[in-house]
């Protein structure tokens, strides 16, 4: 989590009256509600290292049109919904925004209202929950990164990131922790066929692992100084990044001599329970998913409009675009991960001694 982000939605929290703090405990009434504030858990990725990101420009415009400030707290994605547990009794935040499959962690956990912002209708089915309950706001595809300049051959597979070169020159993100490390897991055992031949290979990988990191967004300036060759991430993510980051390359690594592959890892939203400003919560979700800020995603966040109905021609869109040309992309099955995650989290710290 960056420090200064949770420094100051502290206080912000900690200014509050009495009364208003008081009222917020019982889950929210009018006079908590009529505040001109919206609260915001979310996974990083989406506001920018220089307030160029996509949640700058969009919360800076929703600041203008409505006069709700928005405060923002970030981290890994299981951390920001761990946090909304802790704080269920007395629920700080109105929205939250994270990764698959803890979005539906968060629902199964009791956290979300039912709410279907504005433009939902034109979300695929796949890319929100049937209740209500959560809509993806930017869609994403989990990559991995390298260091173009130090790597002149970069790597295609699995396989070569076990060759000694890369010893400590390789770090992930912690699965369970943050979403792309949770996305380490779910593609190494797809791509290996289940969970025991990858639990072997990510034991075997340990020995050029650097070792855990609770935020993925951290590692791409590593690898843009050469401190790692190869880390995990997220294209929406990356891609933004290697605007400033120069020597950062995205690739999807395949199994020997199979095709690259990948899976839709959305940033999904949805209304937290008991949330002390639902109503600007509302308005927040409804305005990440207007057609303003839809058209935004590409151009300035570096990510894939949630909507259908958007059809992104700028610059970026085209390379993007681009970056998954032959890569297979599959469909994880978030039920059964959804409701077995403890059990591959488990396997992963047994696997790896973490």
């Amino acid at each position: 989590m960056r420090t200064h982000a949770l420094k100051q939605s502290l206080a912000v929290l900690g200014a509050l009256s009495l009364a208003t703090v008081t009222l917020t405990a019982c889950g929210g009434t009018s006079a908590a509600s009529d505040e001109k504030v919206v609260t915001v858990y979310s996974a990083d990725g989406l506001k920018g290292e220089n307030g160029d990101g996509w949640y700058d420009k969009v919360f800076k415009e929703f600041e203008k049109e409505t006069g709700i400030k928005v405060k923002y707290v970030e981290g890994g994605s299981g951390e920001m919904v761990q946090r909304a547990v802790r704080e269920k009794s007395n629920t700080q935040a109105d929205v939250l925004v994270t990764l698959p499959p803890f979005i539906q962690q968060a629902d199964a956990k009791g956290l979300l209202a039912a709410y279907e912002p504005e433009g939902a209708d034109q979300v695929d089915a796949a890319d929100k929950a049937p209740d209500a309950k959560w809509t993806s706001v930017v869609n994403n595809y989990f990559g991995f990164i390298y260091n173009k300049k130090r790597l002149a051959d970069p790597p295609r597979t699995w396989e070569e990131l076990l060759d000694p070169a890369y010893k400590e020159k390789i770090q992930y993100s912690t699965p369970g922790v943050a979403g792309d490390g949770t996305a380490v897991l779910i593609k190494a055992m797809h791509d290996f066929g289940g969970q025991e031949p990858a639990m072997e290979y990510l034991k075997r990988l340990q020995t050029n692992n650097v070792g855990p990191s609770a935020s993925t967004g951290k590692l791409a300036p590593k690898v843009d100084k050469g401190e790692l060759l190869v880390a995990n991430g997220d294209v929406q993510m990356n891609y933004a990044q290697s605007k400033d980051m120069p020597n950062l390359a995205i690739w999807f690594p395949a199994k020997g001599d199979g095709k690259p592959t990948s899976f839709a890892l959305p940033y999904a939203a949805g209304l937290l329970a008991k949330a002390p400003h639902s109503e600007n919560g509302k308005k927040l979700l409804d305005f990440l998913l207007s057609e303003t800020a839809q058209r935004d995603v590409s151009a300035v966040g570096g990510g894939f409009a949630a909507r259908k109905d958007i059809k992104a021609t700028d610059a970026n869109a085209t390379e993007l675009n681009g970056l998954l040309e032959g890569v297979e992309i599959f469909e994880p099955d978030w039920a059964d991960i959804g409701t077995n995650l403890d059990t591959y989290i488990d396997a992963w710290k047994t696997a790896t001694g973490s």
